[in-house]
This record gives C-alpha cells, sequence and structure tokens, in this order.
C-alpha cells in the first residue's frame, strides 16, 4: 500500500510530511531544503518550481509566479510568460514538484494526499485546492484546517488536557483556531481568520515605505527594479527578526545620465514595527473573535501555538503575548508544524494511527436564499462537523410549480 503523504501548500513556501513508524518526518526535496518556495516560473517554454524559480525571477520577473494561493478559489487568470493559467493549474505545478519529492524520498509512487487550507478558506477555495491536487495527479483524501492540523502535531503522542489557541499566521492568510484536546479528542471550538492578511501584506508596506526614500522616490520602477527591491525587503524583514538594525543595499538599481543608481537605507527594528502595526493589528479582530465564538477568555487558554513565517516577527509575538497573556509555545516550528499534522491526518486516514479522533468546525455560516435576495442561515458558523439541519420553506406564491435553491455561504444576511 503506497504512502499517503500530508502537504502544506503555503503562500510563501510549502511542506510534505509523512508518519513513519508513528513519529512524522518532514521530507527534504531534490535541492536539499525542508520547505519548497511556492513559486512557479516559465522559461524557454520550461516549467520551473521552488528554488530554481526563485533564482531566477529577477532576470524573469514576468515570467514568474509567486504568491497564487491568494487567487486560489477565484476565476482570475494570471499571465506567466505570456500564457493565460488558472490558480488551480499554478498550484499543480508546486504540488507536482512536492509529489516528485515524497516519491525520490519514499522510492515508491504517490498517488494520494491530505492538503491543508487555511481555516478561513470558504467552499470555492477548499474546492480549487482540491483540484489543484487532481492536476498534480493526487488523490485528494481530506482538506484540512492548517491550525487544526497544528494542534494535531502539537499534542500527538501527548497526554495532555489543555485548552490550545493557534495563531496562524502566513505570508497570504491569517487564522485564529481555539481546539480542546484532551484523551485523544482533538476538538476544535471555533475559528476566525482574513484570508486577505498575510505577510505579503508587511512586505507591501514595506516597498510603499522604501519608494518615498531617494533615490527612489523620483525613479521609473520597472518589473525587474520592484523585484530587486522585493527581494531585498524579504531579506530585511528575516534580518529584524533576530537583528535590531539591517542594512538594504542593492547597487547598480538603475541608471541615468549621470552614470548608476544605487540604494542603501539603513532600517531599524523600531522603524519596521512602526510601518507594519496597523497590519498586525488587524489579526487581533479574528483572535477576539475566536475567543468569543468559543465564549472563552484569554485565562481560558493553556496554550499558544504560532504558525506561518510571519509569526517569526517579534512585534507579532509581543502582541499575541499581551492579548492572550501567555508567552508562545516555542517547541513547535512554525513552518513545519502544518505539514506534519496533515501526515497526521493521512496516517489516520491509512488506518495506522487509530488513537486519534478529530472533531472540526464550518469556518462560514450555510443557509439558502429566500425571498428578497436575503440568507436565511441554517448551519452556523463554528457547528462541529458532520452535522445536518431540516427546515421546511414554503413556495413564495400560490401555483408555483418550481423553484431554485441557492446555497450560500459567509455571514452577511
Amino acid at each position: 500500500m503506497s504512502k499517503i503523504i500530508g502537504i502544506d501548500l503555503g503562500t510563501t513556501n510549502s511542506v510534505v510530511s509523512i508518519l513513519e513508524n508513528g513519529e512524522p518526518t518532514v521530507i527534504t526535496n531534490q535541492e536539499g531544503d525542508r520547505t519548497t518556495p511556492s513559486i512557479v516560473a516559465l522559461k524557454n517554454d520550461e516549467y520551473l518550481v521552488g528554488k530554481l524559480a526563485k533564482n531566477q525571477r529577477i532576470l524573469n520577473s514576468e515570467g514568474t509566479i509567486s504568491s497564487i494561493k491568494r487567487k486560489i478559489g477565484t476565476r482570475e487568470e494570471v499571465l506567466l510568460g505570456g500564457k493565460s493559467h488558472l490558480s488551480e493549474e499554478i498550484s499543480a505545478k508546486i504540488l507536482q514538484k512536492l509529489k516528485r519529492d515524497a516519491e525520490s524520498y519514499l522510492g515508491t509512487q504517490v498517488t494520494k494526499a491530505v492538503i491543508t487550507v487555511p481555516a478561513y478558506f470558504n467552499n470555492e477555495q477548499r474546492e480549487a485546492t482540491k483540484k489543484a491536487g487532481e492536476i498534480a495527479g493526487l488523490e485528494v483524501l481530506r482538506i484540512i484546517n492548517e491550525p487544526t492540523a497544528a494542534a494535531l502535531a502539537y499534542g500527538l503522542n501527548k497526554n495532555i488536557s489543555e485548552t490550545v489557541f493557534c495563531f496562524d499566521f502566513g505570508g497570504g492568510t491569517m487564522d485564529a483556531s481555539i481546539l480542546e484536546i484532551s484523551d485523544g479528542v482533538f476538538e476544535v471550538k471555533s475559528t476566525s481568520g482574513d484570508t486577505k492578511l498575510g505577510g505579503d501584506d508587511i512586505d507591501q508596506e514595506l516597498y510603499n515605505f522604501m519608494l518615498q526614500q531617494e533615490p527612489l522616490n523620483g525613479l521609473s520602477i520597472d518589473n525587474q527594479i520592484k523585484a530587486r527591491l522585493m527581494e531585498a525587503i524579504e531579506k530585511a524583514k528575516l534580518e529584524l527578526s533576530s537583528a535590531m538594525t539591517t542594512s538594504i543595499n542593492i547597487p547598480f538599481l538603475s541608471a541615468n545620465e549621470n552614470g548608476p543608481i544605487h540604494f542603501e537605507f539603513s532600517l531599524t527594528r523600531s522603524k519596521f514595527e512602526e510601518i507594519i502595526l496597523p497590519w498586525v493589528m488587524k489579526t487581533k479582530k479574528s483572535v477576539d473573535q475566536a475567543l468569543s465564538d468559543a465564549q472563552l477568555m484569554p485565562k481560558d487558554i493553556d496554550e499558544v501555538i504560532l504558525i506561518g513565517g510571519s509569526t517569526r516577527i517579534p512585534l507579532v509575538q509581543q502582541k499575541i503575548k499581551e492579548w492572550l497573556g501567555k508567552e508562545p509555545c516555542k517547541n513547535v516550528n512554525p513552518d513545519e508544524v502544518v505539514a506534519i499534522g496533515a501526515a497526521i491526518q493521512a496516517s489516520i486516514l491509512a488506518g495506522e494511527t487509530e488513537d486519534i479522533v478529530l472533531l472540526d468546525v464550518t469556518p462560514l455560516t450555510l443557509g439558502v436564499e429566500t425571498l428578497g435576495g436575503r440568507m436565511t442561515a441554517m448551519i452556523n458558523r463554528n457547528s462541529t462537523v458532520t452535522t445536518s439541519v431540516t427546515e421546511v420553506f414554503i413556495t413564495a406564491r400560490d401555483l408555483q410549480t418550481s423553484v431554485e435553491v441557492n446555497i450560500l455561504q459567509g455571514e452577511r444576511p
């Protein structure tokens, strides 16, 4: 029987994992790394994925796509090397690479997977993710929420009874979920989030700030200049997680009649935090909503788990500690914990792990459209799945012979 792999299809990076003899293993890719950049390029009619795509994006900016996860589930097409692609097709390229890396590690063909998504993804986004897996040649056995997967990884082989708050702040999305873990039962109590809030917004805010500095404020910015700036900004952001000051130094960024134009800027952590504070504060709405929906107070939380690369930012960690009154857990890797949880779910489906029960919730309210274009809610958000509700409706006018039933999802009436 072939192994079922667990995949964290991330906005910035993706990870693939399996469970071997009850212990999780993060599969190293063919480049020797444990994470694969979620970047796809088309160069000379050849698709490049991961580090190969990332390494050439400055010279081939128009033929390179990153953060495709932000478009998944939309009908928006993206141009890659002059060719039009759906988001599922680009995502499938990333999944195909992860599949090949897993097959190389295991020495056998891989055909089945569990893939994670942000907890606040709607049905279209989940179906599009599943479709991407199918295009990649994978049977997607389950779509699992990222915070839930992280909690599975955190609680594996631990005899604990805790209320856990999972704060997931990645490259493109953020989630806040609360779970109760007891005797191998993982029960999601609530989830909230924002699928349009992530590290990409922080990078864009820093980019906008840099454009106001000399000599960029009078410079014509083309795709190649933007790509070099964004790469330098990403590097500076990472350095400021451990250093108090970093230097953004880009020689020969452009040129004019007076010669080459260089860019150098010293960025302190305090200035960085001042720039990004509004984006970090936006996450508090989801934190408060998750607590409210679970009918809990910060004092009721036993452990805080941080997920996603953006949680490495000291300001994010500081705010979470302020809001929840707890020092976040340090013994989980925010880049790998979601993929490990997906691998645990895969082992449950394969019958290899039998002492874990997962009770998840629907993140958004489900209902039907009734007269006047209103939604009549039937299954409220944070209802434990699977669930069913029965309600009797009548026709809107006498002698009506047919109805059209529109199923809706979301919180707007």
